[in-house]
């Protein structure tokens, strides 16, 4: 049985050929039929499309994407990426990456990605509202969309504002359809989203960062010392993901001393206000000349070489290959974005002793977030609004029992904690964190049932390997 490093991989990034690597190394831990393999690799349906826009006095042409990678379970579940860099292999990819991420947390959708080939700033609202709509019209037309069949959500370029236009379109066109709104998440909380889905994948990020700090062993053969208090910490990225993910992980006690964007990076040993930090960059347009940096740069991957505890890359993919890991001083990576580390650095990186934290398992919040959302769509209900207010009035009473049993009083802010019920955000917020939890533990009984299995990126395909199978035998087409 071969090791991962010792597969030799070509220099050029192939997206899609390095996820079916990272498939093909972990299937050699697993008994399953090599059609069956190829099955779970396989791109079930790919659907690549043109349509015209008007833009200005002349006709655009845009080119667009819809990609489901896996039908193992209904419906597919994958954002959709508003970029000029938007390709069908990176679609591909993206949309393996989907069906592989929701199986290893537990969360019941296949795969899909979206992608539609632009860059958003060289258009103006009106315009890509067209676009978008035009977008969901296709995919309509294709049966590439529905509560059951294909839910798309928000992806780099694009946010509530296109989700709402992708569910007003869906619903004009499905008139009468009880569960339209169910088509799509990442909504705005007015269109029936759900509370805590905007900052979830930079949530989860962290929650993954805390666990893996958390484990003794593991932080003792990296020389590092157990929880986040203290940990210095890069973010490439300051969108979303990247913004969320060095909030939470500063609140979890974690001190970020990088940040690195598209036009440079910023460092200070002693510790980064990111928020002083966003807004600077919403007056000056740039996170360059910032004056309480220590160092920057204007060639953002040198920010990625600074000296740092864990590295969260969390813009987009291949920003870590063969020419720069071996300058890379974090000894956790946490992937906050999808492939942001090639499998030959990924390779490398671990046989020097580094741990990833893989992206199908690190930045799975957003997606189990989502399917809070689909659910909630779903019933017509949101959480918490059955039973808030039952479960105050049972906790109050339970007080006021021990109370008039003990004669002691508690304080009035001792009864708002004790007595108060659970809000859909903290409900939603309980099931991501149970979720991120469950599933690095998960991942790292895999890894440490064999040592032969060389990291936890592939202990996640393992693991994820297995669910897919069963799914598919449960079906009847493997026996």
């Amino acid at each position: 049985m071969s090791n991962l490093n010792d597969i030799t991989f070509s220099e050029a990034p192939h997206f899609f050929n390095d996820v079916c690597k990272y498939v093909d190394d972990a299937a050699q831990f697993t008994q399953h039929d090599k059609g069956l393999l190829n099955q779970i690799k396989a791109c079930n349906s790919v659907f690549h499309f043109k349509f015209p826009i008007r833009k200005g006095n002349s006709f655009e042409i845009i080119d667009a994407w819809r990609i489901e990678h896996s039908h193992h379970m209904s419906p597919t579940k994958g954002g959709i990426r508003y970029s000029e860099m938007v390709n069908e292999d990176e679609v591909m990819a993206l949309a393996a990456l989907m069906t592989y991420k929701c199986a290893i947390v537990n969360v019941p959708f296949g795969g899909a990605k979206g992608g539609i080939k632009i860059n958003p700033k060289n258009y103006t609202i009106a315009e890509l509202e067209t676009i978008t709509r035009r977008y969901t019209v296709e995919l309509i037309k294709k049966n590439f969309i529905g509560p059951g069949i294909d839910v798309p959500a928000p992806d780099y370029g694009s946010g509530e504002r296109e989700m709402s236009w992708i569910a007003d379109t869906y619903q004009t066109m499905n008139s009468g359809s009880l569960d339209a709104l169910a088509c799509v998440t990442g909504k705005p909380l007015a269109l029936h989203g759900i509370a805590g889905r905007k900052e979830a994948t930079g949530k989860g990020v962290a929650f993954a960062v805390r666990e893996c700090v958390s484990v003794s062993e593991d932080m003792a053969k990296i020389g590092l010392t157990t929880g986040l208090s203290g940990k210095k910490i890069i973010v490439q990225g300051l969108g979303n993901v990247g913004y969320h993910s060095a909030k939470f992980l500063i609140q979890l006690g974690a001190t970020v001393v990088g940040l690195c964007e598209f036009d440079g990076a910023i460092y200070n040993d002693n510790g980064l206000d990111v928020e002083d930090v966003i807004k600077y960059r919403k007056e000056t347009g740039s996170i360059l000349g910032y004056t309480k940096a220590q160092k920057e740069f204007k060639d953002s991957s040198e920010g990625l070489e600074q000296a740092c505890d864990i590295l969260v890359p969390a813009a987009l993919e291949n920003q870590i290959t063969e020419a720069n890991v071996a300058r890379i001083k974090a000894k956790i990576i946490a992937e906050g974005a999808n492939g942001p580390t090639t499998p030959a650095a990924a390779a490398a990186f671990v046989k020097n002793g580094g741990i990833i934290i893989p992206d199908m398992y690190a930045n799975a919040g957003g997606v189990t977030v989502s399917y809070f959302e689909w659910l909630k769509n779903l019933s017509h209900v949101a959480f918490g609004r059955m039973d808030r207010r039952y479960e105050e009035t049972s906790n109050v009473n339970i007080l006021n029992t021990l109370e008039s049993s003990t004669g002691v009083k508690l304080t009035p802010e001792q009864r708002a904690i004790v007595g108060k019920g659970a809000s859909e955000l903290e409900l939603v917020n309980s099931g991501l964190e149970d979720t991120m939890v469950r599933s690095y533990h998960e991942i790292r009984n895999i890894k440490n049932a064999n040592p032969l299995i060389p990291s936890l990126r592939t202990a996640a395909f393992i693991g994820a390997i297995d669910k897919i199978a069963i799914s598919y035998q449960n079906l009847g087409i493997w026996p």
